[in-house]
């Protein structure tokens, strides 16, 4: 048990045998340890509207004759996005369990009879698919949805309350059953079998509910545990941004079962009311505010064993507990193949044997299956394609697993430690530990710099060379180095500044897609924003400053340049895009009066022959003060006070060619920030008038390369560049 509390950052957080997580690099926590935070997922259920709904007695009756009297009564509960995001994090499709840190943990069978009533022994939930829906609702609801309300098979969930939602009093008994099926298909498609496809449900569950009696013999419970299953091992992977399923179950469920996040309600739990999920009902009076998903993986990668509740259930009232219900709970701990259509999802209560008070031995391997999707053609029988599965749930009872009194945990654990994942998130950010990792490099370089050469082997003083050699490498892109700067990075660095412009600009707090490193990952309103990784040998040190986001700085260096963050408060430079009155646009830094600013455009002695068309050129004894050495007199300057005099760019209007400098490659012309004053610190040579920056800026300009021409283009009229 040590091995928990070892700093992740100097181990292996897992798993270090990889013959059951074997999809480790899919998983999201691969992604939360290299810096890919996601946020919060979207989460997908349409309980808010079910209580619009008005049954008459009549269809009450069908509702229970079809299995559903218990999830009818469960309420719309708040969802913590947070809480099941973090817990998503801990689920593996491998095992179709969570892996905390005390072990593995699933939601079973049983705790799908206990916290919402449905049957988990019955019929498999099966059937025929289909592609549209005009003729199987016409069948089976009297009414099909015109082609505003239905797409591929689905239809959505406010045609289904537009028109069924208030059945007439005297209604005849076919009009009833159409309104009952239309009830008991929303509250399917919004409960357990929510989708991520916004409020529609597929009408291939309609059939099942042809004869409410036989629909009551349906394994529901066991349906709707196959597709939370599904949805959780989906939303586990490091690409998505969304989750459906029964959520309701799976939050209340670690309500039960964990100690975190549980809500501290404006009165006394409900504990002699089933189904049990209605514990948790009622409005919270406990604070819930900063519980974001990093509060709630912290809790989870602590998580200890007496956080845990292995029987929450021990001590309910078994009295309320229907006896449909009390007599098939022996099937929760069957070893089986769980089935709703086109998912086919393990149960395997052999792995979480502590759930149902036993003690947990090594479980043996879980042999790898193919999810099968469903197929796309209408009229498609899934029977026929599921041979193995149905049979397997066919021999659910003669699979119960039962426990072993001779069973040691403690081999268990040191045998669970070596093949899962510790922890999920870094204790130590990635930015500390790149600077140590730094500091550890230089250290090494120092000492191998100081190695006495004498006497040594040929071959040993090769391999001190070599030290040498790599430490360099390591080190070449830190300050006080050569610094080599990618034009691609530069391009990247650039296009997530402007667009980190456009948003300020905009007012919005709208996320940009293409600036994800998620691969195929969908945005999200609930997500914090991050930014993607960039290569160790592509990463430099810079400041940032509140009041001057994103200004870049170049001083030169050598024969290469380091862009820096100006640290200093800059009050009197603005960020000013002219529009008003301009014929033409252009980038200018300048104003008509040259006692207000200047920008100067430098090039480096080294650097003009890759810059033929700059005609003007700073003498080399014109010496720029270091940006981060406190100097507040340099700083580069946008005169905005006389908005009629500057000439701002918008680098799209009116331009059959960009007609503004920018640095193509840092080894090529840099710009240079001029003076505030000129009186202070500017030569005399270099101050210029307005026409003459201008003439200036256009003749460079058709240097830019096409990369670069491209990206202002993108740039919109709202563009600024820096």
């Amino acid at each position: 048990m040590e091995e928990i509390g070892m700093d992740p950052s100097a181990a292996n957080p897992g798993p270090i045998d990889r013959s059951v997580l074997y999809d480790q690099d899919k998983h999201v926590s691969s992604a939360v340890w290299d810096g890919q935070e996601r946020g919060a997922l979207r989460c997908h259920e349409h309980t808010s509207k079910l209580g619009e709904w008005r049954l008459t007695p009549k269809q009450i009756e069908l509702v229970e004759k079809a299995g559903f009297g218990y999830l009818r009564k469960i309420p719309a509960i708040s969802l913590d996005n947070p809480l099941i995001s973090a817990l998503v994090e801990r689920w593996r499709r491998e095992t179709n369990t969570f892996h905390f840190t005390v072990g593995e943990m699933t939601v079973t069978l049983q705790d799908v009879a206990f916290l919402l009533g449905l049957a988990i022994d019955g019929m498999p939930v099966i059937g025929i698919t289909y592609t549209t829906c005009g003729t199987v609702c016409e069948k089976y609801l009297g009414k099909a949805p015109d082609s505003t309300y239905a797409s591929g098979g689905m239809v959505k969930l406010s045609w289904l309350k537009e028109f069924f939602s208030q059945c007439p009093e005297n209604a005849m008994i076919e009009e009833i059953e159409h309104h009952t099926r239309a009830y008991l298909l929303y509250l399917v498609g919004s409960t357990i079998f929510s989708t991520t496809t916004g409020n529609k449900v597929p009408v291939m569950y309609l059939p099942l509910f042809e004869n409410f009696e036989n629909a009551g013999r349906y394994a529901w419970g066991a349906a709707a545990l196959a597709f939370l299953y599904r949805a959780l091992g989906n939303a586990s992977v490091r690409s998505q941004s969304t989750i459906c399923g029964c959520l309701t179950l799976l939050q209340c469920w670690s309500y039960y079962h964990l100690n975190i996040g549980r809500p501290k309600l404006n009165r006394d739990p409900i504990h002699d009311h089933f189904p049990f999920v209605l514990r948790w009902k009622g409005k919270q009076s406990g604070p819930t505010t900063n519980r974001d998903v990093v509060f709630y993986r912290k809790a989870l990668d602590s998580l200890e064993p007496c956080d845990v509740e292995w029987l929450p259930y021990k001590y309910m009232d078994s009295t309320v507990i229907p006896e449909e219900i009390r007599n098939s709970l022996v099937l929760g701990r069957s070893k089986t193949m769980l089935i709703c259509f086109d998912k086919a999802e393990r149960h395997l209560p052999n792995r979480v044997l502590r759930q149902y008070g036993m003690l947990q031995p090594i479980p043996e391997d879980v042999p790898q299956w193919v999810r099968k999707s469903r197929g796309v053609d209408g009229g498609v029988d899934l029977s026929g394609k599921m041979e193995s599965e149905l049979n397997e749930w066919a021999d659910r009872a003669l699979h119960i697993v039962d426990g072993d009194d001779d069973a040691d945990e403690n081999e268990y654990m040191v045998w669970y430690l070596r093949i899962t994942r510790k922890v999920v998130g870094r204790p130590i950010s990635l930015s500390s530990e790149f600077q140590r990792t730094i500091g550890g490099v230089r250290e090494i370089s120092y000492l191998a710099e100081t190695f006495p050469l004498k006497g040594l082997l040929p071959e040993q003083f090769e391999s001190i060379s070599r030290i040498r050699s790599i430490a360099q490498e390591c080190l070449r892109d830190q300050v006080g180095g050569t610094i080599v700067l990618s034009p691609i990075v530069g391009t990247e660095l650039g296009k997530r500044t402007r667009g980190k412009e456009r948003v300020r600009r905009k007012g919005t707090g709208k996320r940009r897609r293409s600036n994800d490193p998620m691969e195929g990952h969908g945005a999200s309103e609930d997500e914090s924003q991050y930014c993607g990784m960039v290569e160790v040998d592509q990463l430099h040190p810079h400041h940032t400053n509140d009041e001057v986001d994103h200004l870049p700085l170049t001083v030169l260096e050598g024969e290469a340049a380091l862009l820096l963050d100006t640290p200093h408060k800059v009050d009197d430079m603005q960020l000013h895009d002219a529009t008003d009155g301009i014929d033409a646009s252009h980038f200018c830094d300048a104003s008509n009066e040259a006692d207000n600013s200047n920008m100067l455009n430098s090039i480096g002695e080294n650097d003009l022959q890759t810059a033929k068309t700059v005609e003007e050129v700073i003498p080399q004894s014109f010496e720029l003060p270091d940006a981060t050495n406190g100097n507040t007199d340099l700083e580069i300057h946008n005169e905005t006070n006389k908005p009629e005099d500057s000439q701002g760019c918008n680098a799209t209007n009116g331009i059959n060619g960009p007609q503004t400098l920018v640095a193509t490659d840092v080894n090529e012309a840099q710009i240079h920030g001029a003076t505030d004053k000129v009186s202070e610190s500017q030569p005399s040579d270099a101050v210029h008038s307005d026409q003459q920056m201008v003439k200036e800026e256009v003749e460079v300009a058709p240097q830019l390369s096409h990369e670069n021409t491209e990206d202002l283009a993108q740039q919109g009229d709202n563009s600024v560049v820096a």
